[in-house]
């Protein structure tokens, strides 16, 4: 654990937190590290839960399935961010998605109701940790409205241009790598990935974009019919 414990000073949830502290609260949390190669479930839905997760390393998908198999990506989570602390809150309601790796993993799992319950002496940086938590939450609400705001589009074009220009404006840029490969892409915004593939080379034929895997590039000269 000592060796993630310089990441876990840069990650959101620790942020204002040292590593001496940070060391002391993950005692407190119950802290436990596990490992899971590429692909397999860190939760499945159905699970009860009373502890959340923090990607030390890899990256996570947050996925619901319908019975045909069908996927819709609810979000990805890379580095230093957590995930599930919601159903962790809850412990009675059961998690009503599938949580993947989506590449070999290092998970840190918290007992989320220690870190909301603060000890008797009432550290100062136990409250820090809980306020950082509250952030975190209030940002993935806004994330996730802006998600439904992409698939509320009418048309696969719409949904596309919705998200990229939505990247562009956050990483206040141009040009921009999204965290999702094309199947992936497509499943975030629920359009078939055929479909979304046509869309996007007429939207480089259009010289409306261009895009190169996960890179993209977007021009606001250009006249967008939808």
């Amino acid at each position: 654990m000592d060796n993630y414990l310089k990441i876990l000073s840069c990650t959101p949830l620790f942020v204002g937190v040292d590593i001496a502290e940070i060391e002391q609260l993950l005692k407190c949390v119950m802290a436990e590290k596990k490992s899971f190669p590429k692909n397999t479930y860190i939760f499945r839905k159905g699970d009860v839960i009373t502890s959340m997760g923090l990607v030390l390393y890899g990256s996570v998908l947050l996925v619901q399935e319908d019975l045909w198999g069908r996927r819709n990506i609810i979000a990805k989570q890379n580095l230093g961010e957590i995930f599930a602390e919601p159903f962790a809150a809850s412990s009675d309601i059961a998690i009503n998605l599938n949580i993947l790796a989506n590449e070999d993993c290092d998970i840190l799992f918290l007992n989320i109701n220690r870190i909301l319950t603060t000890c008797q002496s009432v550290c100062p940086y136990h409250i820090k940790v809980m306020k950082n938590l509250v952030s975190i939450m209030a940002k993935k609400v806004l994330a996730f409205n802006e998600k439904v705001t992409h698939m509320s589009r009418k048309t696969t074009r719409e949904k596309l241009l919705s998200y990229l220009s939505a990247e562009s404006l956050r990483q206040n840029s141009l040009e921009f790598d999204i965290p999702y490969d094309r199947q992936q892409l497509a499943d975030f915004l629920c359009v078939e990935r055929a479909a979304m593939s046509v869309e996007l080379s007429k939207l480089q034929k259009q010289e409306i974009l261009q895009y190169q895997k996960n890179h993209f590039k977007l021009s606001v000269e250009a006249k967008i019919e939808l």
